[in-house]
């Protein structure tokens, strides 16, 4: 890596910043006060001999290359009109998709801020950086260098093909990662003091990233926000793959897929994994070990391995995480109506006995089926894991829930929903398809402060988990400190065959050549979340 020049113009001045990175310089904006560079590539485009293919860095350039604008936005599908009208996913022409985003209050070295790298969501198929929710400027106003990126998603960048390596969307995360190593300095930033955070699909991707040995001192702290580290089962993965290849009556190879048009790519993204959900599965896109930049199932290798232990963690979830994935389509009533067959499938998705569903009655009475089954895939999921997470972590772990509900009726505290209260932009247009009118502005200013809090110092204002379980909750009546609120559930899932560390080992889920997988990497891959 070549060394970065130190090109900065005083913050102070009426003209743009300029910037050194190790591929050249770039100008951005002073946008009330604050420096800001949209659209620098760390990496060349995915596309011609490079698609299907790891990362490579960029072309250098002469000159200051513009930075005053998003960069384009790697090749996705729309959300469908369901979803549309609740999440922003804008799009923005181009090859160039591998850039990132850049937002300080101090250009230049020598400031040595705390940085704050975002991984936006999208179940590995959908998001990108540009979208309004995620501008960083209220990091940088406190003090904190904000950076965003986009990777390569839906097939792309988590197709599996015989003649393509796994997972070139999460090799993407890594070379982003390794940019703001070698040039956040640059930009006023500490190398040193990294926190990543994500959101879902991000959240699963640092799950991993914080299992790789390929990562390991590129983060001091990870914020993983309703997601939990998992892989999916690679034939789920081969599967969407081979039904993509079926409608465009190609081969499924990364040979083939890599001179499809991407428009029809998308096309048939979009059909073959229509019916995959959260709530049911079915074939979709994941991260899968791959035996080198995923070595293991990830949630196994950080309860039961050696990595990661000194990084700080900040997880969570949604009260209701269910309702995005239910309300939108109409299941939430469909599963009343069903009823006693609505468990019995949701028993199957979370391959749990019937001892489960009905300790959750005795704890929640009055649940209706819908939200029973939600709460059963959600805990899943999400809750179980992270649990088992917290518990296991040595270095200190925090644990929130964010429970005040969307003005939008039906959603109540769905999932991400409390994205524009850690970005404190709920007053964006964008923040409010998911949240209606009138968002409590004191709870976005308690929230985006302790992630503030959390990457400045590590802890972001309440109580490390311990053998009391505290976790912080953010409310309609405020933040307020709650011990165990889940604790009954929890417990319920600790009474099944893998006993009460959800170990066991399952030979027949093994790939070839494999060493044995245990319960917990089968249950996660068998429940590989399809995020929104």
């Amino acid at each position: 890596m070549a060394e970065v020049p130190a090109v900065t113009e005083n913050p102070g001045a009426a003209e743009d910043p300029v910037v050194g990175t190790p591929y050249g310089a770039v100008r951005g904006r002073y946008e009330n006060g604050l420096a800001v560079f949209r659209g620098i590539p760390y990496a060349a485009p995915p596309f011609g001999p490079r698609r299907f293919r790891p990362p490579v860095p960029p072309e250098p350039w002469d000159g200051v290359r513009d930075a005053g604008a998003f960069g384009p936005t790697p090749p996705k599908p729309p959300y469908s009109e369901a979803f549309a009208k609740l999440l922003a996913d804008p799009v923005v022409p181009g090859d160039d998709c591998l850039n990132l985003n850049v937002w300080t209050p101090e250009p230049g070295p020598g400031a040595r801020l705390p940085v704050m790298v975002w991984i936006h969501g999208g179940a590995l198929t959908r998001g990108s950086s540009a979208i309004p929710v995620y501008d960083g400027r209220s990091f940088a106003r406190d003090g904190v260098v904000c950076v965003s990126f986009n990777y390569r998603l839906g097939v792309e960048g988590f197709g599996l093909f015989p003649d393509a390596p796994a997972n070139p969307g999460l090799r993407d995360q890594l070379a982003a990662l390794e940019w703001v190593r070698d040039s956040i300095e640059q930009f006023g930033g500490d190398p040193d003091r990294v926190t990543v955070f994500g959101e879902s699909a991000g959240a699963i991707s640092i799950g991993a990233l914080l299992a790789s040995p390929r990562a390991q001192g590129l983060f001091r702290r990870a914020v993983l926000q309703s997601g939990a580290p998992e892989v999916t089962d690679r034939d789920k993965v081969r599967r969407l793959v081979r039904r993509m290849a079926a409608r465009l009556r190609i081969p499924a190879t990364a040979r083939a897929f890599a001179v499809a048009d991407r428009g029809a790519l998308a096309e048939a993204q979009a059909e073959a994994g229509r019916r995959a959900s959260p709530v049911v599965g079915g074939p979709a896109f994941g991260i899968v070990v791959d035996g080198d930049l995923v070595p293991r199932d990830p949630l196994e290798a950080l309860i039961e391995g050696d990595v990661a232990k000194d990084v700080e963690l900040l997880v969570g979830w949604t009260s209701e995480e269910y309702r995005l994935w239910l309300a939108p389509t109409g299941l939430l009533e469909r599963l009343d109506r069903l009823g006693p067959v609505a468990l019995t499938a949701a028993r199957a998705r979370c391959r749990c006995g019937p001892e489960v569903p009905r300790g959750y009655r005795l704890a929640r009475p009055g649940t209706s089926t819908a939200d029973l089954v939600g709460q059963l895939v959600t805990d899943f999921l999400l809750r179980v894991p992270l649990h088992r997470l917290a518990d296991a972590h040595r270095a200190p772990s925090h644990v929130y829930e964010f429970a005040w509900p969307s003005n939008i009726p039906g959603l109540g505290a769905c999932h991400a929903l409390e994205l524009g209260f850690v970005f404190d932009t709920v007053g964006v247009p964008e923040a409010a398809m998911l949240a209606g009118p009138g968002a409590p502005q004191f709870l976005a200013d308690e929230m985006h402060a302790a992630w503030v809090r959390f990457a400045v110092t590590g802890d972001p204002g309440w109580p490390a988990w311990d053998d009391t379980h505290p976790v912080r909750v953010f409310g309609s009546g405020g933040p307020e400190i709650v011990r165990g609120p889940r604790d009954r559930e929890m417990a319920l899932w600790e009474t099944g065959p893998a006993g009460p560390t959800g170990i066991e080992r399952d030979p027949a889920s093994r790939e070839p050549g494999a060493a044995p997988r245990t319960v917990v990497g089968r249950l996660r891959r068998s429940g590989a979340m399809r995020r929104i």
